[in-house]
């Protein structure tokens, strides 16, 4: 595996790109008129670009470009097709957004757009080879399978990404926050020598979080761009790769204790802890709309950024508190790897705690002190 301090100039290099190229798309969507108006289920009031997705697959591309003409890469992409399987799916991914960006594709077609780069990913090979059942067996995911389990699991990840971007700078904030915490997750079980060699999962991992660098400082409130759906499934597409290519293919043979939430939680699991608040988000929006008689698509104000709208919270507050939520998540996860110790997880729990209590106290405290 490539040196961290590589992989961080590979972020840095997607931040970059990401940063530098955001005003010009802003320039050209108000030119071009792709922009969002303001409406009874949006939070923004003023007419705002919403194709930042554009300047996030440059840095995407730019970040992999880097990679792949740096020599320490080279055991990444030497005779290795999934690399420019993750290329090819994240373009057709953003594609697939950008269009109902623009023209406002039905659910159908964007469901058929997401299967269709699933199969991308299938053909070259980024997949997943097995997984661990906590407290049973490992799984060897079959050939019939591989697909299925492929397609399940972007339609997952970019569903939650797009249904928690709803609010300035949240969902390019979780994912740089819990892209962020994977990488460390994944550097450490290759410094462990429990993942599978070649993997790109800890380069599309930083990937991912250097891109949201780049991106948050227009898209914090109050954003001057939106990421759309095209920027919202393409982080979904590479957390979804970077998930199953390390979560689906740490060795399941190891026996040793490699922190208890290795193998409390196996895996891949684990990035479902870490991306808890989106992925609790598009539990709760399924079984509400199921509920309703209302498709999975239908668009609401019902989300967890809505609530903590609604109960009170600025935009700025609801966002930082989700943030913290996520940060939180990802700590739960990352001290038992490090410290091999249970113990640790008090201090997190009692953060979780404050955290929970200032969510729904500290509204009360301020009509009470108006």
């Amino acid at each position: 595996m490539p040196p961290t301090w590589a992989y961080l100039v590979v972020g840095a290099v997607g931040a970059a790109a990401t940063l530098a190229v955001t005003p010009l798309v802003i320039v050209l969507a108000r030119r071009l008129d792709w922009v969002v108006e303001p409406d009874e289920r949006r939070v923004h009031t003023v007419t705002t670009p919403d194709v930042g997705g554009i300047a996030m697959i440059v840095g995407v591309l730019a970040a992999l470009a880097t990679a792949r003409l740096w020599d320490t890469f080279d055991p990444l992409f030497s005779r290795n097709s999934e690399p420019r399987g993750v290329v090819i799916a994240a373009v057709l991914m953003f594609l697939v957004g950008f269009a109902d960006d623009i023209r406002e594709l039905s659910a159908p077609a964007k469901v058929a757009g997401t299967v269709l780069v699933g199969l991308v990913l299938v053909l070259q090979g980024v997949t997943m080879y097995y997984f661990r059942l906590p407290y049973l067996d490992v799984v060897v995911v079959g050939d019939d399978w591989t697909p299925l389990l492929t397609v399940v699991w972007l339609l997952g990840m970019t569903q939650a990404i797009n249904l928690i971007d709803g609010l300035d700078g949240l969902a390019a904030g979780i994912v740089a926050i819990a892209g962020g915490a994977f990488f460390v997750y994944s550097i450490h079980l290759a410094d462990q020598h429990l993942l599978t060699p070649p993997n790109v999962g800890p380069l599309v991992a930083i990937v991912a979080v250097g891109v949201c660098v780049g991106f948050l400082p227009w898209n914090f409130h109050r954003a001057r761009i939106f990421m759309g759906d095209g920027g919202a499934l393409l982080l979904g597409l590479l957390m979804a790769v970077a998930t199953s290519v390390v979560g689906g293919r740490a060795d399941p043979t190891e026996q040793r204790f490699v922190g208890q939430s290795y193998f409390f939680l196996a895996p891949l699991i684990i990035p479902l802890v870490i991306l808890g608040v989106p992925v609790v988000d598009t539990l709760f929006a399924i079984l509400r709309r199921a509920k309703a008689g209302a498709g999975v698509a239908t668009a609401d104000k019902r989300h967890l950024h809505h609530r903590l709208i609604e109960m009170g919270h600025g935009t700025r507050r609801a966002v930082v508190i989700l943030w913290t939520w996520t940060a939180l998540l990802s700590a739960m996860v990352l001290y038992p790897v490090f410290t091999q110790s249970g113990f640790s997880l008090i201090p997190i729990g009692a953060g979780m705690l404050v955290l929970a209590l200032f969510t729904v106290l500290h509204p009360q405290w301020r009509r009470t002190r108006s």
